[in-house]
């Protein structure tokens, strides 16, 4: 079994940070793209950013230049680091990857989410 657990979500003033964790943890032999995305209540979740296991990162036009996405292949992590946060970027943040199991199967788990909250 595998499971996906986020950290580091939390209440942060405007224009603060946080840094988020994935941790891939059980049966994991091979954890190949990390993509985290976040929902607003009511609304789609939309992707935020994704990294391949050759950390090459694309990131969504409103996080450019604020938001840094990167991984450790030997712990199975992948962290999202979030500077200059914004009032609207109040959401839950779910971790997703792309993991091949010891035996050899490939699926795309996700994480339960982490809340972030941007407030005064």
């Amino acid at each position: 079994q595998v499971k996906l657990v986020e950290s580091g979500g939390g209440l942060v003033q405007p224009g603060g940070s946080l840094r988020l964790t994935c941790a891939a943890s059980g049966n994991v032999f091979t954890v190949y793209d990390i993509r985290w995305y976040r929902q607003v209540p009511g609304q789609q979740r939309e992707l935020v950013s994704s990294i391949n296991t050759k950390s090459i990162a694309e990131y969504a036009d409103f996080v450019k230049g604020r938001f840094t996405i990167s991984r450790d292949n030997v712990l199975n992590t992948g962290y999202l680091q979030m500077n200059n946060l914004e009032p609207g970027e109040t959401a839950v943040y779910y971790c997703n990857a792309d993991i091949m199991t010891r035996n050899l199967r490939e699926a795309t788990y996700w994480g339960q989410g982490t809340q972030v909250t941007v407030s005064s």
